[in-house]
């Protein structure tokens, strides 16, 4: 991180890299410095987001949430409930709760993994339900009637909130998000623009852009105002404010956004397969048919209201194909598409 708590891009870290690499000088051992310790770190994280104009407390004291929150036995449990009792939530009904790290279910926060989730909430006829991950930069939403927000859904929900009280303004995702963000912030008049994925990516086109809401589809909402990072504390006190000031429940809320349906696979690649010959294959095949690519990372063809994604994967030999439509047999056909293209000689 650099001295504004952001991830350094690539190029500050060969700057850092090329700068010092041949300058070190090493203390000696009773020269090595000093360990300073804060205590009070989440108390003024929690204060930070409260301050905002944004966060209404007000309205979300007066609807009397309950509240269910999966903290998955990390450090959501830490800052999470402090948070919702100074947004004067009280009735809340926290699950996995102990900071063992001993996590009770694989810590991803998707449909998968939050199925217990789903029955708290509806067996305690709760409003809303919240599950984060170890870190708590991502976040996953159950609906009052146990449905999913959906994931995607998060970032697209809190980006409409935003874009309302500021009269719209321009927004970042990356380039496997939903194209829901971008619909959104056409509603108000403002300009959506995509990054290669990772989050730094992402931060460095929304500075480009002076994008006011950005992140990304995996529940990780970045709103600059606060700071340039993914934060689901940060998530849960805007969407709880979006969800009082409108009077909805979560299910009407979701049913106010475009329905699209992202679909992931992945590819196992054999022993000396190439996955750069593969893509460059792909890109050529389809550059001949006259369609348009984006190849800032990986190759991405968008077509009129559906995208596909394929990137290969830096840490194992597989590629990944995330295909989104307004339908699972449309995302289906793109991806099948594209499968047939990688077994092309």
């Amino acid at each position: 991180l650099n001295n504004k708590g952001e991830f350094i891009s690539d190029e500050e870290a060969k700057n850092i890299y090329n700068g010092t690499i041949d300058k070190i000088k090493y203390a000696s051992v009773d020269k090595l410095g000093k360990r300073i310790k804060k205590y009070d770190a989440i108390d003024k994280h929690i204060e930070a987001i409260c301050s905002l104009k944004e966060v209404d407390i007000k309205s979300i004291s007066e609807s009397n949430f309950r509240i269910v929150v999966d903290c998955i036995n990390s450090t959501g449990s830490l800052i999470i409930p402090k948070l919702l009792e100074r947004l004067g939530v009280y009735d809340i009904i926290l699950m996995n709760d102990d900071v063992t790290g001993d996590f009770a279910h694989n810590p991803e926060p998707i449909p998968d993994n939050i199925i217990d989730v789903v029955d708290v909430v509806r067996r305690n006829k709760a409003d809303v339900g919240f599950v984060v991950d170890p870190d708590v930069d991502r976040l996953a939403i159950v609906m009052e009637d146990g449905g999913l927000f959906g994931e995607e859904y998060t970032l697209v929900s809190i980006a409409d909130y935003i874009l309302s009280l500021n009269g719209g303004g321009n927004s970042v995702s990356n380039m496997s998000s939903s194209q829901a963000l971008k619909d959104v912030t056409m509603w108000y008049g403002g300009n959506y623009y995509s990054a290669p994925v990772g989050e730094v990516n992402v931060i460095e086109e929304m500075k480009r852009r002076g994008a006011i809401i950005g992140g990304e589809g995996n529940g990780g909402v970045i709103y600059p105002k606060l700071h340039y990072g993914r934060d689901a504390v940060l998530g849960i006190a805007l969407f709880l404010s979006l969800l009082a000031r409108t009077g909805k429940r979560c299910s009407e809320l979701r049913s106010k956004y475009p329905n699209y349906v992202i679909l992931k696979e992945k590819i196992e690649l054999k022993d000396n397969v190439n996955p750069d010959s593969i893509l460059l294959n792909i890109s050529r095949i389809l550059k001949e048919k006259k369609i348009d690519i984006d190849d800032r990372d990986g190759l991405k063809v968008l077509y009129n209201k559906e995208w596909v994604h394929i990137r290969k994967s830096n840490t194992e030999p597989i590629i990944r194909i995330y295909a989104e439509s307004n339908n699972e047999n449309s995302a289906k056909r793109l991806i099948e598409e594209i499968k047939s293209l990688i077994y092309l000689k």
